[in-house]
């Protein structure tokens, strides 16, 4: 049952009243335990924020577990970038290109690579919003805060990930490099 109290009546009172009125109802008697729980909607809002901080947290471990596979995805795809590309890697090392410009184009290369999969990712999950919006009285949207990070944590992981490939691409010897089949 919803008891709301009116504007000029203290929340503690209308809470004593109903209290009274349900004793007298289910026809308790004077020093007998209530057998009924009269709350206020803050037992009810302080519910519901446990349960978004449990689900924010979830989400957040389920994102970085998410981020970690996405890492050594990139980890794969660009040692076997550097594999196919190291006679290419010779030749720009031979023409003169130091171990940084080796290092910054495959840095480069993986934090585009994850990049464009956030963008793909972010463009899904605004459709998705939209139709949501559209078809169901849920008002989705995606906030521009949450596009930042997202597409951040895209840059980041690639960033991160690419930085072993991207450095046995710089140490490569040219000669050897030159030579690769």
């Amino acid at each position: 049952m919803f008891v709301v109290p009116q504007d000029s009546i203290s929340l503690q009172r209308a809470m004593d009243d109903v209290t009274m009125a349900m004793r007298t109802m289910r026809g308790l008697r004077p020093g007998q335990k209530n057998n009924f729980d009269a709350i206020s909607q803050d037992v009810y809002v302080q519910a519901i924020n446990s349960f978004t901080l449990v689900a924010r947290v979830l989400m957040i471990a389920l994102s970085m577990v998410g981020l970690m596979v996405g890492g050594i995805g990139v980890v794969a795809i660009m040692m076997i970038s550097v594999t196919e590309r190291t006679r290419e890697i010779g030749v720009r090392k031979a023409l003169g290109a130091t171990r940084r410009e080796v290092m910054w184009q495959f840095l480069v290369e993986a934090a585009t690579l994850t990049l464009v999969g956030g963008f793909v990712g972010m463009v899904f999950g605004w459709l998705i919003a939209i139709l949501l919006h559209s078809f169901t009285p849920v008002p989705a949207y995606v906030p521009i805060g949450s596009i930042v990070v997202a597409l951040t944590a895209a840059a980041v992981t690639g960033l991160l990930f690419g930085i072993y490939p991207a450095s046995k691409a710089a140490r490569l010897d040219p000669v050897e490099a030159l030579r690769y089949e």
